[in-house]
């Protein structure tokens, strides 16, 4: 038997916080979040190399370091409506940041082959998740809550206002660009009576579409905004506007103006930006929406010039939020049902993108 015996105490040393602990924690504290804190938007950090991977990469090293489990919070989304409040966090610069500007500026990110990489990325994942996390109708754009109480009264009611504001009639030529699950058409198409005519590039969204478009008057085509030639009465586009970039505002507004009768109306619904910018934040862009941008007011306006006469702006932006949060609910409840064919970090990134999206809506940012 071998022995040790020790002259002197073992000593635990305790590391001081670094230089990236004290800069994070000193940010947090501005907006009243605190690190080991016990109130729902406080954080929980299990892996001290968070720190310096915030610091560092910004938003990228966050969102990653959350998908690795190096860090939790138990409300998430009030944790990013006092963070998105902090005024440091307009000015910080990272690595992630800076490339994905230059590569916004260097190269056009939304080619006809270069979206449809994104769309497969995000909206080609799977119909199983979308048809847990959505309303019946698979509408995935923001809900009008004005006088709704359920996920599905809102996005009727916002499907209704479309359909309202664009004054359909029976017999109209409607164009549905980027139409999802075909929600939108097969509800003008059976209470407004109007023909539609939906397109999109998201493989899974076009066969589903067709699945369930059973009548007569709605016709759902693969097919990129780019390479439309046909004239409708009535173009509308929901939630699509996001994905085309900056490059490309002009060329989508003369394709729109080229297809639309003489006196037609063009409905947009699009997320929209407090400033110009022409590239989204790092994470989103490699784990959520690929080559998207959220256009701004300015630019809106400079693309439809010479081209439509504005009508109505209607901005009903912080109906996001409850429509989020109601996503969010359905996702967490229907987990059980998903995890078999998606994992534990991808649950973790899926509740990170819902989440953090409701407090920039929460905040006004978006």
């Amino acid at each position: 038997m071998n022995i040790l015996s020790h002259s002197r105490p073992a000593v635990f040393f305790i590391p001081h916080k670094n230089l990236f602990q004290q800069s994070i924690e000193a940010l947090l504290e501005q907006v009243d979040i605190k690190v080991g804190g016990t109130r729902p938007w406080d954080l929980c950090v299990h892996d001290r190399r968070f720190f310096r991977r915030v610091f560092l990469e910004g938003s990228m090293g966050l969102g990653e370091a959350y998908m690795d489990g190096w860090w939790d919070c138990e409300q998430l989304d009030e944790f990013f409506t006092r963070l998105l409040q902090a005024p440091a966090i307009e000015k910080r610069k990272s690595f992630h940041k800076f490339a994905t500007h230059v590569m916004a500026m260097l190269t056009n990110q939304q080619t006809k082959s270069r979206s449809i990489m994104g769309i497969r990325k995000h909206y080609d994942i799977g119909n199983d998740l979308y048809h847990a996390m959505l309303d019946p109708r698979m509408i995935y754009s923001c809900g009008y809550w004005k006088e709704a109480k359920t996920l599905e009264e809102a996005q009727t009611a916002k499907l209704d206002l479309i359909c309202k504001k664009l004054h359909l009639e029976p017999g109209m030529k409607v164009l549905d660009i980027g139409c999802g699950w075909g929600g939108f058409a097969r509800y003008a198409a059976e209470h407004y009576g109007v023909r539609v005519l939906g397109v999109t590039i998201s493989y899974e969204q076009y066969f589903y579409a067709r699945q369930c478009s059973k009548n007569p008057d709605v016709d759902i085509r693969f097919e990129d905004y780019r390479d439309l030639d046909q004239t409708f009465d009535r173009i509308v586009s929901v939630g699509m506007f996001e994905h085309v970039g900056y490059k490309n505002y002009q060329t989508y507004m003369s394709t729109v103006r080229s297809c639309l009768h003489h006196d037609g109306l063009f409905l947009l619904q699009t997320i929209g930006g407090n400033q110009p910018s022409i590239c989204t934040d790092p994470w989103f862009q490699k784990y959520i929406f690929p080559g998207s941008m959220l256009p701004s007011l300015r630019q809106i306006g400079q693309a439809i010039e010479g081209q439509f006469v504005m009508e109505d702006w209607h901005n009903f932006g912080p109906n996001y939020d409850s429509t989020l949060m109601s996503w969010h609910k359905n996702f967490c409840r229907n987990w059980n049902g998903l995890k078999s064919k998606y994992d534990e970090r991808f649950f973790r990134m899926w509740n990170y993108y819902l989440l953090a999206s409701a407090a920039a809506f929460r905040t006004r940012k978006n």
